[in-house]
């Protein structure tokens, strides 16, 4: 099988626009891009997968944590010692058995790899290729969420729905959980709820609470999350992955801007009403000095 090299495998951590295709020497958009890395890595493009591309899914998964987590010393430490690698091995078998309806099983397998790594998959969830959770613990992913391929988590995330105890009868077969977009980062602790999108190459920032829709290559932060500004789309190939969704300092929030405007308005305005008061007390002082001169002057005696 063909092995893609290590830099076009960081480039799917967040892919821009153009992107180079070292192999072929050609400047290619990105949805070519991802098309010609399907086709070579046998990886289809879509969660919905089969036991057909079991094993290239969880090699790509593997290959997720040698590329994104600079712990992860060789293959081997991966599979026996990463919660993530292991939680996968254990949702890619049961997500198949629950296409096959045998959900109970699927629900039991995914119940001991919860104990075990610490992390919840519904088996009904349907995760693209290189899924990568880091550290893992406390992670939390519903049953109707979709997450594309090359998606990255950190620990505490939840994709969970909007109050499920109400009416639950009636939410059973809709959309309750969110749906993540290609090559995604979420920090830590974030809760991502509803049945919203989280579009392609966006971050969301650490203990943010999501519950609307996030614009591609966005980066939201807060309790609700906020938009910043839009990163821009041409990136360096060294800056396309921020771990835990930090772009030290490259995005600015809007709100913040505008109040450090204010904050700038007002010292001018004083500055400027400061230089008038000392300038009116300049002018004032000679007539007052005449006054008092006029005042102190003794009359004539006749």
């Amino acid at each position: 099988m063909w092995a893609a090299p290590r830099e076009v495998y960081h480039l799917n951590a967040c892919r821009c626009l153009i992107c180079v295709f070292a192999s072929e020497g050609k400047l290619l958009a990105v949805d070519e891009l991802s098309d010609k890395l399907d086709r070579r890595t046998s990886c289809p493009n879509k969660a919905d997968i089969g036991f057909k591309f079991m094993f290239a899914n969880l090699r790509r998964d593997l290959d997720a944590i040698m590329e994104r987590d600079p712990a992860a010393s060789n293959r081997l430490a991966a599979v026996f010692l990463y919660p993530s690698f292991q939680v996968m091995l254990a949702y890619r078998l049961s997500h198949n058995l629950w296409k096959m309806r045998l959900r109970f099983i699927a629900r039991l397998i995914m119940q001991v790899a919860r104990v075990l790594t610490g992390i919840e998959i519904h088996p009904g969830a349907k995760i693209g290729p290189g899924f990568f959770v880091d550290h893992g613990m406390g992670t939390v992913i519903g049953e109707t969420a979709k997450i594309g391929r090359d998606v990255t988590l950190y620990h505490g995330v939840t994709l969970g729905g909007v109050m499920p105890a109400i009416d639950s009868d009636k939410q059973r077969d809709a959309k309750r959980h969110p749906t993540l977009g290609d090559y995604v980062i979420v920090g830590a602790g974030a809760q991502i709820l509803g049945p919203i999108t989280v579009h392609r190459c966006a971050r969301v920032g650490g203990n943010s609470v999501v519950t609307k829709d996030v614009p591609e290559a966005a980066t939201v932060v807060g309790v609700p999350a906020r938009q910043m500004s839009k990163t821009s789309v041409k990136t360096d190939v060294d800056a396309g992955f921020m771990a835990y969704a930090v772009n030290s300092g490259l995005d600015l929030d809007p709100r913040e801007r505008t109040i450090r405007a204010l904050v700038d308005e007002v010292q001018s305005q004083r500055a400027r009403l400061e230089n008038l008061e000392a300038q009116l007390a300049r002018a004032a002082a000679p007539a007052v000095a005449k006054k008092a001169a006029v005042k102190t002057k003794p009359k004539s005696i006749s």
